[in-house]
């Protein structure tokens, strides 16, 4: 599904990894993953770095204040995992040269919460036989899901009007189709990597516009205020146990290759 990013209906950049990853340069093949693991390297060091300096001025400080260095290390251990349970909830799985959308990190971050609760994620996935991608592809005790992340101008109104979906006065149904041939594809492409049928849910999370509802189904497609989308995935109707759930997102990562 081609995720476009918007400020108000109107035109839109070419081409699939601007889509996804704005403003940034291809990169593929072994110079890719050679510059990848640089990055993350680098990147690692430079925020382990950053934390344990932080650490160290909170132990100090307060070691001084109170004239008890165990008291100092104790209040640099915690600053040391408050800094770093923030910073892993800011992270995105994606490489950094590929950087996301804010709508598409915006609901990674939700995701990561449900990975918790034994949810599967995969994010950017190229859809074969397709133009475009699956922003996040999910799958958990109520299904498989696909959702496209979309920022819109939110001065524009959306509305439904007879089955079609409006951000002001621009018709957003091609949109809406795309992300329905998309999932629909991901579930034929996942159920012959496993073998049997499967259903995969499609929606587009949108961030910005005020909408009437949290989520509103609308030409097959569940159309999603993006901040409500941990309470969407919790309204699927299958029942899937672990190792349905396990299988079903190892077939994914097969079937569905990274996007980058």
């Amino acid at each position: 599904m081609n995720s476009h990013n918007s400020s108000s209906g109107g035109s839109e950049p070419e081409g699939n990894n601007a889509l996804f990853f704005p403003n940034q340069r291809r990169t593929d093949g072994i110079g890719g993953k050679a510059l990848y693991g640089a990055l993350k390297s680098n990147d690692a060091l430079r925020r382990w770095i950053i934390r344990s300096t932080i650490a160290a001025i909170v132990a100090g400080g307060i070691g001084m204040l109170t004239g008890d260095w165990r008291v100092g290390v104790t209040f640099g251990l915690v600053a040391l995992v408050s800094v770093m349970v923030w910073s892993s909830r800011r992270e995105s799985e994606i490489p950094r040269w590929r950087k996301p959308s804010a709508a598409q990190r915006r609901t990674e971050a939700q995701l990561k919460v449900m990975k918790q609760l034994g949810y599967r994620v995969l994010h950017a996935r190229a859809v074969p036989g397709g133009n475009g991608q699956i922003d996040h592809f999910i799958v958990g005790r109520r299904g498989a899901f696909a959702i496209d992340s979309e920022s819109w101008d939110k001065r524009l109104p959306l509305r439904n009007k007879l089955e079609k979906l409006y951000h002001g006065r621009f018709s957003k149904n091609e949109r809406i189709d795309e992300a329905l041939e998309e999932a629909e594809r991901a579930a034929e492409l996942v159920g012959k990597e496993l073998g049997r049928e499967i259903k995969v849910r499609a929606s587009l999370a949108i961030y910005g516009p005020g909408m009437p509802w949290d989520s509103h189904r609308l030409r097959g497609v569940d159309i999603i205020t993006g901040t409500k989308v941990r309470k969407w995935l919790r309204t699927g109707r299958d029942r899937l146990s672990e190792s349905e759930i396990e299988e079903i997102y190892q077939a994914a990562r097969k079937a569905l290759p990274p996007r980058y």
